[in-house]
């Protein structure tokens, strides 16, 4: 595992456009503003593309690569097309399975069973529909947090409408393929939960 993925802090930036179809992120690190990941979604289909612009846009099916800023391959994330709920693979940078993710029926503001690549439970993600902040746990304890604010260096730092600040817990061991779930399922929020 690249050991970028070892870090505790992310800020997210979306790329927003007029009409844009597909999913784009560009990964910094907050404490020297360097973009450190890139997360795009290429390759889309006509159709895909079509529908993206309709109410059937969080049905649409996604491929999504996140690279190094480099270009080096870390994490894909993928889904066919869903009907009434989402089940999202997460392949490593040699695209092996690492586990999946699948949306609960009936959940207010949106939750994830996270499950390891055995269909084993890894994490639960859970959000507040009345905002952008979500929480990974296992077992009740927290794993990650996404939100739009974050406390660093001293103050309240809150991000614009596209941006968001995930922080892993220092329990979350660095080699863990966990951290590249939770990274993954970052991604998986906005093109599932919240669009």
């Amino acid at each position: 595992m690249n050991p970028i993925l070892s870090q505790n802090l992310f800020l997210v930036k979306e790329h927003i456009g007029m009409f844009k179809a597909a999913n784009n992120y560009d990964i910094y690190d907050p404490q020297t503003n360097q973009i450190i990941m890139n997360c795009r979604e290429n390759n889309l289909g006509f159709f895909t593309k079509v529908f993206r612009f309709t109410d059937y846009k969080r049905a649409t099916p996604f491929n999504v690569e996140i690279t190094t800023a480099s270009g080096e391959k870390l994490i894909s994330v993928k889904r066919g097309i869903a009907i009434f709920r989402s089940t999202v693979e997460v392949f490593d940078e040699k695209d092996r399975l690492i586990g999946t993710f699948k949306q609960k029926f009936f959940s207010f503001g949106g939750r994830f069973e996270i499950l390891d690549k055995n269909d084993k439970p890894a994490a639960t993600l859970q959000g507040k529909w009345t905002g952008w902040d979500f929480k990974f746990s296992h077992e009740n304890k927290q794993l990650a947090q996404v939100s739009k604010k974050w406390a660093g260096l001293g103050k309240e730092f809150f991000t614009s409408a596209d941006n968001y600040v995930l922080q892993i817990e220092e329990t979350v061991p660095s080699d863990s393929p966990l951290r590249q779930l939770i990274l993954a399922a970052v991604m998986c929020i906005d093109m599932v939960l919240k669009e």
